[in-house]
């Protein structure tokens, strides 16, 4: 049998991460494994994983903790053999939400600003300039009010921006009309110019970011027509209804960083869609360099017994 070490061995399984980065970055502070493939491993107490392999977490006796090497868990939560009684810890660091805040705020200010038709314009060497709003009539809804969604909030309203939020469940954020549930859905869609995305993929919101979501956007707004930012989780949107709501034009244009199934198809048209701009899920990267110093901390804070932060409620999803 494999002795067991003062101090418990990370297991490593992540998937389109750079495993490298991360087993180096790990290792500096502990010994770390990449995936075991079924093996019992006694002396495993702490797993970082990414769309780790189905099962590989099972067998492990001595697991205490299960770290999420991004800010989603959905891939963790799909697993079927998922230990159910092991905490599970998303994570949270200033570089991540950095970065969000300002894929977030470059979308927003591109859609604002027109960039699309000014490179269109460019192309065809047209000198004119089209009306421009003031950010003060513009009114940007943000879905999902945590810490990414709050965050980008905030630099919204330094903007000059109006700024909407909608939760699932009721959140105040200084600055913001919240809406929350249902019944908050559609009157905050009516009032929405710029729509924003970053929910976290559960149940409740898989597919949501469809027709009937797009159609109930402000059409009569500033803009001339309303806009659609998803940087949350690709299986929140419908594809087939961006492309039709921007075909009708029902939506004025799209940035989209993320999509149904990754990397997205060659064949898919909205690579080739004129009024859409792609990002290859880039919006906020983990960097296991910054990212790993936080979660050995944290594995340092619970064998000194002190409690998790930043725990994952499986039945919220989140």
């Amino acid at each position: 049998m494999t002795e067991k070490p003062a101090f418990g061995r990370i297991l490593l399984s992540v998937t389109g991460m750079y495993p490298q980065r991360w087993l180096d970055a790990l290792s500096k502070a502990r010994p770390t494994v990449l995936e075991p493939d079924g093996e019992a491993d006694p002396t495993i107490e702490y797993a970082v994983v990414w769309k780790q392999k189905r099962g590989v977490l099972k067998p492990l006796p001595n697991l205490k903790v299960i770290f999420s090497a991004g800010a989603g868990v959905d891939h963790l939560l799909a697993d079927p053999d998922l230990p159910a009684d092991v905490p599970i810890v998303r994570v949270v660091a200033e570089n991540l939400t950095q970065y969000m805040v300002e894929y977030v705020t470059w979308r927003v200010l591109d859609h604002h600003r027109q960039g699309r038709t000014y490179r269109a314009q460019q192309a065809q060497k047209i000198w004119h300039e089209p009306p421009q709003p003031p950010a003060n009539e513009v009114t940007v809804g943000i879905m999902g009010l945590g810490e990414l969604g709050s965050a980008a909030a905030r630099a919204l309203l330094s903007l000059g921006f109006k700024v909407n939020g909608w939760s699932r469940r009721e959140k105040r954020v200084d600055g913001v009309h919240t809406f929350h549930g249902e019944a908050g859905l559609t009157p905050f869609l009516n009032a929405t110019d710029i729509l924003v995305v970053l929910l976290p993929l559960t149940p409740a919101t898989e597919g949501l970011v469809d027709f009937s979501v797009l159609e109930r956007l402000r059409r009569n707004g500033p803009l001339g027509g309303p806009c659609l930012v998803n940087a949350g989780r690709g299986r929140l949107q419908r594809e087939a209804d961006i492309l039709r709501a921007l075909d009708q034009g029902v939506l004025k244009e799209a940035s989209l960083d993320v999509f149904e199934q990754e990397p997205l198809n060659p064949k898919s048209p909205l690579w080739a869609h004129p009024k859409v701009f792609i990002t290859p899920h880039a919006a906020a990267s983990s960097d296991p360099a910054h990212l790993a110093p936080l979660m050995i901390a944290q594995m340092e804070a619970f064998e000194r017994g002190e409690p998790l932060t930043n725990l994952v409620d499986r039945e919220a999803g989140y």
